[in-house]
């Protein structure tokens, strides 16, 4: 396998780039002076756009006929910028016959119907746009026509779409135009005008709602209600409830609510939710159980008695209370069994049974698959089905499980795990077990376990655009191009790697990583030998290996558990902060950090040094040998608590006998934190498979008590280091998150 080379070349050739996947060399040959003519063309006429300079960017169309549509908006751009409007829509005209479609249609029609309509071309202008529409980015689109119409002289049609983003995209800057323009429209056509529909008025004040802006959603919806009827009416009244709950003023939200009579159905419903929730705040499980039970009885098949049911499960588990949360999530998949969050009840039922060793256990783990066969905890299933097996003897079905989770989720935690079980059960007999006779009758997803790299016709041409831009340096219209084709053609992956590769040359290692979850989102599904080498290694960077190699060294970690950690909190961004003011790429708080810093004595510390990678891995990487050994160098216990807490990770580790270590990370009840301690050991493993050589030594080579006692004094009195980002994780499930 090739991996993709980029190189400057000093002789006339811009880049020469290999494909990995097809193993065949594919070149730009742009000679290095064009290629410097084009950038300075277009800075000139960015800057001043004099009519020497139009002239050189028109005059780079017939160099670069592949990129004729950024040389037309690059012209048309300036000549609008130097008022000439007449001529930017002829300047536009090769853009609108680019194929494949241009990336910049959209941005080219508001810029031309601009263009016609200070030239005094309203029609056309309205033309341009609606032949455009689809293209448009919202609400500048929305916006655009509505001004277009009343340009027009049609304000009926304006007045239609200046609402559309005034109660549509409420927290966008462009609702303030269009609220000014509405107020214009308004006066202008009187009683003519025609009046936003109730459900209309609403959905904006729920938009900002969900926006966060409860105060301002808590007035408009005072001032709508009595304006409204019906179901919205009471919609109206109940949300006004909620946006008091929002803000904290629980004890009016509730009084509020408790004494509410509405008539609709859902909107009781919810009422009754919210109902739960502040019971909840106030830890009264009577008044919780109360309000949860009243929802059964009136409203059993409401989805806001699921999430009520979730509500309370959760709270119960976090305090591990399994006989109270149990018949509560057990009701959640009964009533509920086809909506996303049934599946992880049903797991949550199924795990307190598992650890507590009963009986029915191994049907609960069965029952889990079938009913539920491509849910989150589908490898876990398989993984405690195995152990299970293995434990009574039948090693034939612990393979058949263990080959399962190695097939279908070969980059997982629990994929992790079954290939050492594998190693340690042998060579399979030839005869098939009951384990495998059981999974024939799952229905597991059909998933694609290869991606063709090798970029079709189309691809070939967007890459090569892209390439052409980049060494222009016109970076970002390069990734513009890609992100455009990633998200309206056929090979999404293929411009994944290619953005990842100039995002990493760019030395932004978390954008790389980004774009490949995001344009490649079921790469975890596939084999290692499916993808380049180069893929894997933008997915799984190692920046700052050195500085890794030291400090883990002197941690006595494995480097590249630390990796791993880094690129789950910050995926590698030295200037990353948290929600919780953790920074830099271990997210460490700056109390923390003063802490550590003393300890270790770092002179001159401040809390800016936490965004020097180097200072930063050394708190990390000392801080995380240090947590470890307060929990008696138990891996999976000290990354909980690196997430979530030290007290956390101590009293999750008494909730159970815990015959391994995935018991224990089964048993952490924060989503998030579950979710971490995964992500980080599979991250991990994948990083030994791609970088390490030789078997990657031990996590902890000493004994704890081998360590210094200060160490384990550090993770008692430093406090915790951060919450994760959540980078990467699963689909979220209904197990509670905690704090963030």
């Amino acid at each position: 396998m090739i991996p993709r080379v980029w190189f400057r070349a000093h002789w006339r050739v811009v880049t020469v780039v290999v494909l990995a996947a097809a193993g065949v060399a594919v070149s730009i040959a742009a000679p290095q002076d064009t290629v410097s003519e084009f950038k300075a063309a277009v800075a000139a006429a960015q800057s001043k756009p004099e009519a020497a300079s139009l002239a050189a960017v028109r005059g780079l169309a017939k160099k670069f006929p592949k990129l004729a549509d950024y040389i037309a908006w690059f012209t048309a751009n300036a000549e609008f910028s130097s008022e000439n409007f007449a001529a930017v829509a002829p300047a536009l005209e090769p853009l609108w016959a680019q194929s494949p479609a241009s990336p910049l249609v959209g941005r080219a029609a508001l810029l031309g119907a601009q263009a016609l309509q200070k030239n005094g071309n309203a029609a056309e202008a309205l033309g341009l746009l609606r032949k455009h529409y689809m293209a448009l980015s919202q609400p500048q689109g929305d916006l655009a026509m509505a001004g277009a119409f009343a340009a027009n002289n049609d304000p009926v049609s304006a007045a239609v779409y200046a609402q559309r983003v005034y109660y549509g995209f409420p927290a966008a800057t462009e609702a303030a135009d269009a609220d000014a323009l509405i107020r214009t429209l308004r006066e202008q056509l009187a009683d003519k005008y025609p009046p936003a529909m109730g459900n209309v008025m609403l959905g904006r004040a729920l938009k900002l709602l969900e926006a966060g802006q409860s105060d301002k959603a808590r007035r408009e919806l005072a001032t709508l209600a009595p304006q409204l009827g019906g179901t919205e009416h009471d919609t109206a009244l109940v949300k006004l409830g909620v946006a008091g709950y929002n803000i904290r003023d629980t004890h009016t939200a509730q009084r509020y609510l408790e004494s509410l009579t509405v008539e609709s159905p859902q909107a009781d419903a919810e009422r009754l939710y919210y109902l739960v929730l502040c019971a909840r705040r106030f830890n009264n499980r009577d008044a919780m159980r109360e309000a949860l039970d009243k929802l059964a009885r009136l409203h059993p098949d409401s989805t806001w008695r699921l999430e009520a049911l979730l509500a309370v499960g959760n709270s119960y588990l976090v305090e591990n209370q399994v006989d109270a949360y149990e018949p509560v999530y057990r009701a959640c998949y009964e009533a509920f069994p086809k909506e996303a969050h049934a599946s992880g009840c049903h797991w949550k039922v199924t795990w307190a049974h598992y650890l507590r060793r009963k009986d029915d256990a191994g049907n609960l783990l069965r029952e889990h698959l079938r009913m539920f066969p491509n849910s989150d905890e589908s490898s876990a299933a398989l993984y405690f089905l195995g152990r299970l097996a293995a434990n009574a003897g039948d090693a034939s079905s612990a393979r058949d499980y263990y080959g399962e989770i190695s097939r279908e989720y070969p980059n997982y935690f629990y994929a992790t795990l079954a290939r050492e079980r594998l190693a340690e059960l042998g060579a399979p007999p030839a005869a098939s077990s009951p384990g495998y006779e059981f999974l024939r009758t799952v229905v597991f997803n059909t998933r694609s376990r290869t991606r063709n790299f090798d970029p079709n016709a189309t691809a070939r041409l967007r890459l090569e655009r892209a390439r052409l831009l980049a060494a222009a340096g016109f970076d970002d219209w390069a990734d513009g191009e890609l992100r455009y084709a990633a998200q309206s053609e056929d090979q999404p992956h293929v411009m994944a790697l290619e953005l990842a590769a100039l995002a990493s040359r760019r030395s932004a290692d978390d954008q790389a990583i980004r774009y490949l979850k995001r344009y490649a989102p079921d790469y975890l599904y596939l084999p290692a030998d499916s993808a380049p080498e180069e893929f894997w290694k933008l997915a799984f960077p190692l920046p700052y290996r050195a500085d890794m190699e030291r400090f883990a060294k002197e941690n006595n970690l494995d480097v590249y558990l630390l990796a791993a950690l880094a690129r789950q909190e910050s995926e590698f961004n030295p200037k990353a902060v948290s929600v919780a003011n953790a920074r830099g790429l271990t997210q460490i708080l700056p109390s923390t950090g003063k802490e550590l810093s003393r300890r270790l004595g770092i002179r001159a510390y401040s809390t800016a040094r936490l965004f020097q990678p180097r200072v930063n891995l050394q708190l990390g990487s000392y801080y995380l040998r240090s947590v470890a050994d307060s929990l008696e160098g138990r891996w999976e216990a000290a990354l909980a608590a690196y997430n979530a807490g030290l007290s956390r990770a101590k009293a999750w580790s008494t909730w159970g006998e815990f015959r391994e270590p995935a018991e224990f990370v089964e048993t952490v009840p924060f989503s998030q934190t579950h979710d971490y301690i995964q992500i980080v050991l599979r991250n991990a493993d994948i990083y030994r498979r791609i970088y390490g050589k030789q078997p990657a030594a031990p996590a902890v080579t000493e004994p704890p008590a081998a360590r210094p006692a200060a160490n384990r004094a550090v993770a008692e009195g430093a406090g915790r280091v951060s919450y994760s980002h959540g980078v990467d994780q699963r689909k979220k499930s209904s197990r509670p998150t905690g704090a963030r």
